[in-house]
């Protein structure tokens, strides 16, 4: 019987898997499978996957030159003296590492911005660090992900 394309798309996808045996306490395996079945996954082996790709991304991190994207959360009260001004200009000073901005009225004095950051990761990370600690920024938090090519 001939193998249809798709049939033989899955047959390359499976042969590039590999199987592993873990040895795990059946107590911590119990946690696991109730966090991932709280988290939706279908199976260990997606779960898996993904920690193993968090701790890849993770890695890349600590290296200086690695290209990465992240995103930039900022809670700050707009009444504070020059401090929209002070983000936008340092917005503006790192135009080629910020790619967007999102920018939320939480309630009559607090706003919310997210800023998406690509670029070296010890680049992204001293932008971050600057709109964070600019006065008045009530708290601020950089996360860190992959361009996905490595993954």
């Amino acid at each position: 019987m001939p193998h249809t394309p798709r049939l033989a798309t899955l047959i390359h996808t499976m042969s590039d898997l590999s199987r592993i045996g873990v040895a795990i306490d059946s107590g911590l395996l119990a946690k696991f499978d109730a966090l991932i079945a709280e988290r939706g996954y279908s199976n260990r082996s997606e779960a898996f996957r993904d920690l193993i790709r968090d701790e890849l991304v993770e890695k890349a991190w600590e290296s200086p030159n690695a290209t990465v994207v992240g995103t930039v959360t900022l809670v700050y009260d707009h009444h504070v003296r020059l401090l929209n001004e002070k983000l936008t200009g340092l917005q503006h000073d790192h135009f080629h590492s910020i790619l967007s901005a999102l920018h939320v009225h939480l309630d009559h004095d607090n706003c919310l911005e997210v800023l998406v950051v690509r670029g070296k990761a010890a680049e992204v990370r001293r932008i971050a660090d600057a709109l964070i600690s600019t006065k008045g920024v009530k708290h601020g938090r950089l996360t860190v992900t992959s361009t996905g090519a490595d993954l």
